[in-house]
């Protein structure tokens, strides 16, 4: 029996209130804050409710559905693990979105690279109407500020670090999370103590070679979700990665809170790639001088006099410099005659044939090479040619790189870049790309097109590699590149394979190598067996896929 209550204080309430007419809204104020009480309800649970309040950002497939199997079936904790250029960022702000309007989410922190910081801020109030806060190194109110974007070094800091990790937040998103695999660095140790509900990892690369590696990222998501360290540890002591039931388990356990997205899966291809590797030869002056620092070799290790060569086929400044540092440290008549002789050598081949490029086309080139000194080299050298560019380092501070992306967007025709350039900045205006000097790893050299070659671009996408005929260089591009075909399809599981080769990374063992022989014939020797490998795994894997 349901009793029922009289409220006998209503309706002498309700009289005196329109006896006092001034205490009422009007009726336009009135249908206002109805109108805001309705778009603050939730009618459903199913779907993806932000889409609705979003409708200036077309999402992909992939993205609403990242969003719903993250809200629906992750409980608020996932890894975002799509390959470079698909939209990561684009996926963590809509599912953010989708706790927000759930009334799910307030107090949230975005942890990203430094270079990164303004971009998310920027990219949060234009796509998804959220005010993000980005502190100053003075000026930090982390209890105060809803949402905050800033990078891990300066939240660990110590006059920081305490109230930041005194605050229970309602998300935690982290950019670049690979970075955070190993347990024994700070940035680890702090991130694994921050108070959180929901939380987002994005990496475009979340397996490595090390199951540790694996455990630390996913315990940082949800501890104890793979049980204990050392149990962990002599469970898969006598397993790797290779073994087939060790990799069906570890990605059953993986697809309840990992999300990857292959390019080739998307059918993202409104834009095509097109590679073209470009071999120059050394001037006759540049090709003597090459053979000269052969000499070298007999009172230093190889791998110093291949550092050199490496160098000199990007400029004689990179070169330079390192002979320099050098001789300072242990003066010889040989370097410094190298010194004097590095002096007298023309404008680089790879300069003028750069030049070329960029006069041909008219348009925008990011060009990528791996040493500071080439850098200022490449943007005197373009300015004589009546060029305009733009650098962009590492050592710029995050107010700088987006001072010198706009000015890139805006004004110059060229950003002349170092590996920092490869690190989550968007270049999309921008499709033409000139890999000036090859790094070792070919998923480095898919990390920088993917900065321009991402979610958004509409045009298709020149690529340019750049090598010298007859150096390491030439065996890099024919043996690293060309060879795995790294272009002719998208990378796919490339990256997974690269990283689990017995012994060490991809990367590790091309420097293994270099420094290790003796000559050049026994690194070419070393160099096809590594590439066979890789062969190998692809086609195995092709096959079984």
């Amino acid at each position: 029996m349901i009793k029922v209550h009289q409220d006998s204080e209503f309706l002498p309430n309700l009289t005196k209130r329109l006896e006092a007419s001034d205490s009422l809204c009007s009726f336009e104020e009135f249908k206002l804050a109805w109108e805001g009480l309705k778009l603050q309800s939730i009618p459903q649970f199913e779907g993806v409710l932000a889409l609705e309040q979003l409708p200036h950002v077309q999402f992909l497939d992939h993205q609403v559905n990242a969003c719903e199997r993250v809200v629906h079936e992750m409980n608020g904790r996932a890894i975002l693990a799509d390959e470079v250029g698909l939209g990561k960022t684009l996926e963590a702000g809509l599912i953010l979105k989708e706790y927000m309007i759930r009334g799910m989410a307030k107090k949230v922190l975005i942890l990203t690279p430094a270079s990164l910081v303004n971009q998310w801020t920027q990219e949060l109030s234009e796509k998804f109407y959220i005010q993000a806060a980005s502190p100053r190194k003075k000026h930090a109110d982390w209890k105060n500020w809803d949402v905050t974007v800033t990078s891990i070094d300066m939240a660990k800091r110590e006059r920081h670090k305490e109230e930041i990790l005194s605050i229970s937040y309602d998300m935690i998103i982290i950019d670049e999370a690979h970075k955070l695999k190993n347990h024994q660095t700070k940035n680890f140790q702090f991130v694994k103590q921050l108070k959180k509900t929901y939380c987002l990892l994005l990496t475009a690369t979340p397996i490595q070679n090390h199951l540790s590696d694996l455990f630390n990222l996913v315990s940082i998501l949800k501890p104890g979700y793979l049980g204990d360290l050392t149990e962990f540890k002599k469970k898969y002591k006598n397993t790797s990665l290779e073994e087939e039931t060790t990799q069906q388990h570890i990605h059953s356990l993986l697809s309840k809170l990992m999300i990857r997205n292959l390019r080739k899966d998307t059918g993202l291809d409104a834009s095509k790639r097109r590679v073209k590797n470009i071999t120059l030869h050394f001037n006759e002056e540049e090709q003597r001088f090459y053979q000269e620092l052969e000499a070298l070799k007999t009172d230093y290790p190889s791998f110093t006099w291949l550092t050199l060569a490496k160098e000199l086929c990007s400029s004689r400044e990179a070169c330079f410099m390192s002979l320099k540092s050098m001789n300072e440290q242990n003066p010889s008549e040989l370097k410094t005659h190298l010194m004097e002789r590095l002096g007298e050598l023309p404008h680089h081949t790879k300069a003028q044939k750069m030049t070329e490029l960029i006069k041909e086309s008219g348009e925008k080139f990011i060009v990528f090479t791996e040493y500071r000194a080439t850098q200022f080299y490449l943007q005197w050298f373009l300015q004589q040619q009546g060029i305009s560019s733009v650098p962009f380092s590492g050592k710029f501070n995050k107010s700088k790189r987006d001072w010198m992306k706009q000015l890139f967007k805006n004004n110059a025709q060229v950003m002349i870049a170092t590996e920092a350039g490869a690190e989550g900045i968007n270049l999309q205006f921008c499709h033409n790309m000139i890999n000036y000097d090859l790094p070792w790893n070919p998923m480095r050299l898919e990390q920088r097109i993917g900065r321009i070659h991402r979610f958004g671009q509409e045009k298709d996408v020149n690529v340019f590699n750049f090598a010298i005929k007859d150096t390491l260089e030439d065996h890099i591009l024919s043996l690293l590149y060309e060879k795995i075909q790294l272009f002719q399809n998208a990378v796919g599981d490339l990256d997974a394979i690269l990283e689990k080769i017995p012994g060490g990374s991809f990367e590790k063992h091309v420097q293994t190598i270099l420094q290790e022989s003796e000559s050049q014939g026994e690194i070419d020797i070393k160099m096809k067996n590594l590439v066979s490998y890789v062969e190998y795994s692809v086609e195995e894997r092709k096959e079984l896929g």
